[in-house]
């Protein structure tokens, strides 16, 4: 039987991206979008945020340390994957992290359409060169974070 995982947000990064490299040399870069749904009409009307931690493995990790900047609106694709935790005071916890096989940067909340800061002029498509983002070693023992 085939399997198939692939998740695609749009969503405002929330942080400068960290770049690390593994034992093996493998680049690692990682970042979190933050994105928001709005439910709801008039005097109800909610909002609720839910986090994404990307990472960006080789290349496309590579690229996206040198153009993804905080505050930039941004579309991941990718495989997810949930996790459990405790967190500092012993409650149970759990994130999201998606393992980007392409993004494309969509503008900054500034300026309300494309084009990134720092310049960039936006609407790039940046796959994960290699092929399935596994290529070069970086297993999930791996992860550095």
């Amino acid at each position: 039987m085939a399997a198939f995982n692939l998740c695609t947000i749009v969503g405002n990064v929330g942080k400068e991206p960290e770049m690390r490299y593994l034992p093996s040399g493998t680049p690692v870069c990682t970042f979190t979008v933050a994105v928001t749904r709005k439910f709801g009409t008039g005097d109800q009307r909610q909002e609720k945020t839910q986090w994404f931690r990307i990472s960006c493995w080789n290349k496309l990790g590579e690229t996206a340390n040198s153009i993804v900047h905080k505050g930039g609106q941004i579309l991941v694709s990718g495989s997810v994957e949930a996790s459990a935790y405790l967190d500092k005071s012993g409650q149970a916890q759990a994130s999201l992290e998606l393992r980007a096989d392409t993004f494309q940067l969509l503008g900054s909340r500034a300026d309300g359409q494309g084009g990134g800061q720092g310049g960039d002029q936006g609407g790039g498509d940046y796959s994960n060169y290699g092929g399935g983002g596994n290529s070069g070693g970086g297993g999930i023992d791996e992860i550095p974070f």
